[in-house]
């Protein structure tokens, strides 16, 4: 069953905030201040990397997976970004950013540190993260489009935006760097 019901796509934030999430309204707000436009798509909860197939056809853009990571430790956690169709190998990318075997990090780190739920992981999550907790670690495949797609802290809509205005505006706003990997 799909999760679109409507195939609207809209230019910026909604005009009606009710039934959203400050966490959303807050993404929004932030690209609005950065002056980083988008396009949205509002859709049902996309739980799975095949909920994202239709709203990527939708928005012209490929999904790129998030994965929050974390070491053995729980010292160190990263964000990590590679397309949907790519493997998560511990192993490889262990080896590539030096530390010993990561894991899938908790849902109380994902909350403490990016303001976000499973299900909802996405690279807008860095702007909570103000004492830079998190690692953001890119796939190089993820940089080679135009747009890149992502939530706004929540599985209930989507986003095209600019790779260039990540990096550029973004990334530079939330002081994250990000380390570009090859998986």
């Amino acid at each position: 069953m799909s999760i679109i019901t409507d195939t609207t796509v809209y230019d910026g934030a909604p005009s009606d905030e009710r039934g959203r999430q400050e966490r959303e309204l807050n993404v929004y707000r932030l690209l609005e201040k950065l002056d980083i436009p988008f396009r949205r798509l509002d859709h049902g909860a996309a739980m799975t990397m095949e909920d994202c197939d239709g709203i990527d056809a939708l928005l012209d853009i490929d999904h790129c997976k998030n994965l929050f990571l974390r070491n053995t430790q729980k010292t160190e956690f990263y964000l990590l970004l590679l397309p949907h169709h790519k493997k998560f190998r511990t192993a490889v990318l262990s080896k590539q950013i030096g530390t010993a075997r990561l894991s899938f990090a908790e849902e109380e780190f994902m909350v403490k540190f990016l303001n976000i739920h499973p299900g909802s992981v996405s690279i807008m999550g860095l702007m909570n993260d103000s004492e830079k907790r998190v690692h953001l670690l890119i796939d190089t495949d993820c940089l080679q489009g135009k747009y890149m797609g992502c939530h706004p802290c929540v599985n209930t809509s989507s986003l095209q935006i600019k790779t260039s205005d990540i990096y550029d505006k973004f990334l530079k706003y939330t002081g994250h760097v990000p380390v570009a990997v090859t998986l």
